[in-house]
């Protein structure tokens, strides 16, 4: 009697090595085709800082490693942002056969929504934040002040700001898991509209370099991302009542 919830969370157990290995083998053979080409990946995603330097100026390596060890790093990143949808695909063939029917037609969509959302805020920081922000920095800095940027220094700027807008994006998938677990409503997220726009803005200054253009780049995303989060959840809560939670697929 005693046995079988023993064997059946060892089970579990072994089914979420098998998926962790998955993930873990799908990132490392992006990352085997991709590291032929680490030179070329760094050079395009020095593009936006490059096209804003002042005429011959460039990138310098003040370590001896860096030229290796910033476009490995970088190609490793690269690798597990591509990665993502295979290794979303290992967490929900885990944790699908425990989910009712009515589980499933939201967390399919919001999973499939979230790896959308994360690259959107990723290329929306490259084609419209890096431009602006560089040109900015380029343009107030001090006569006779050479631009020389560390290449490591670099990398670690933009994988922040990635990072950043990557899960800034994800606030729609957000509220509608908040709505949807009970935590709050799309009614109460409403009146909450004030504390929100400031808490945006207080966000953005925490999390991108002390500019207003970068700050106003994440902020309004932010609060146009919310709106949305709002009106998904407020459509899923119409269609709620009609879900069957019995209903077990």
């Amino acid at each position: 009697m005693s046995s079988q919830p023993q064997s059946t969370l060892f089970d579990h157990l072994l089914e979420l090595r098998n998926r962790l290995l998955h993930s873990v083998l799908g990132v490392l053979v992006v990352f085997c085709c991709l590291v032929y080409f680490a030179q070329d990946i760094y050079q395009y995603l020095a593009q936006p800082l490059l096209a804003t330097m002042p005429e011959g100026a460039q990138m310098i390596a003040t370590d001896v490693a860096s030229p290796f060890f910033a476009p490995f790093k970088l190609t490793m990143v690269l690798s597990f942002f591509l990665a993502m949808p295979y290794i979303l695909y290992q967490i929900w063939s885990f944790i699908a056969p425990g989910l009712y029917q009515n589980e499933k037609k939201l967390i399919a969509p919001l999973m499939f929504g979230s790896t959308f959302l994360f690259y959107a805020g990723i290329s929306f920081a490259y084609f419209v934040v890096f431009p602006l922000a560089f040109s900015f920095f380029t343009s107030v800095a001090p006569e006779g002040v050479t631009i020389a940027t560390d290449i490591s220094s670099y990398l670690d700027f933009v994988l922040k700001l990635f990072f950043a807008f990557g899960a800034t994006f994800e606030i729609p998938v957000a509220i509608v898991l908040l709505c949807w677990t009970g935590v709050t409503e799309p009614a109460s997220l409403r009146s909450k509209r004030p504390y929100v726009i400031v808490g945006a803005f207080v966000i953005s200054m925490l999390l991108t370099p002390p500019d207003v253009i970068s700050q106003t780049l994440l902020a309004v995303p932010m609060l146009l991302l919310f709106e949305l989060g709002i009106m998904l959840a407020a459509l899923y809560h119409k269609k709620d009542p009609e879900a069957d939670p019995e209903d077990i697929g």
